[in-house]
Formats: C-alpha cells, sequence, structure tokens
C-alpha cells in the first residue's frame, strides 16, 4: 500500500508521546501538591529558643532538649553564631532546660 505524501500520518506518534507526557505530568502535580496552597501560619514553624556563640555548646544544649523528649534542630545564621529551634508545643519546656543549661 504506498503512502500518501500529502498526509500527516507520521505526527501521530509524536502527537500521543506529548498527549501522555502532558498527563503524566499533570498526575504528578497533583499527586506531590501540598495539602493547602496557604503559607503556613506563624504557629507552625520552628521557633528559636537559644542563641549560643560556638557550634558545640548549641549541640550540647541539643542533647539535652533530646533527653527530655523535645526535638530540635540548630541553624547556623552567621559565623560564630548558632540558634538552637525548637517546635512551638515544645517552647516552654525548652526555655527552661535553656535556662538551666549552662554551656554559653
Amino acid at each position: 500500500m504506498p503512502i500518501d505524501a500529502g498526509s500527516l500520518h507520521f505526527l501521530v506518534g509524536p502527537a500521543i508521546a506529548l498527549i501522555a507526557i502532558a498527563l503524566i505530568g499533570l498526575f504528578l502535580r497533583w499527586a506531590f501538591a501540598s495539602e493547602s496552597s496557604a503559607p503556613r501560619s506563624r504557629e507552625e514553624l520552628l521557633t528559636p529558643v537559644a542563641t549560643l556563640t560556638r557550634k558545640e555548646s548549641a549541640l550540647a544544649l541539643r542533647a539535652v532538649l533530646s533527653d527530655a523528649g523535645i526535638r530540635s534542630t540548630i541553624r547556623e545564621p552567621a559565623a560564630h553564631r548558632a540558634d538552637v529551634l525548637v517546635f512551638p508545643e515544645d517552647l516552654d519546656r525548652a526555655r527552661a532546660l535553656a535556662l538551666s543549661f549552662g554551656g554559653k
């Protein structure tokens, strides 16, 4: 059967591939979208509990907080500065422990 030179049948394969890629992209966008497009409120973010001059001191405070069952992390915004951050629900307990911590 001869192929008609004016036919556009050679575009069918690439068109199907482009449509499939677009559908996969839309599915992935839907599947990995966040629960809400609204920005998180300030209450959901980590809160600084102490600012220390040495990272070793911040690690020691973090160990004390961990022993008390408080999740924390360290942020180093500048040289010779380390912030210890906790979740808002643990802030009061963490502050009490940080005040009794002598590793500044």
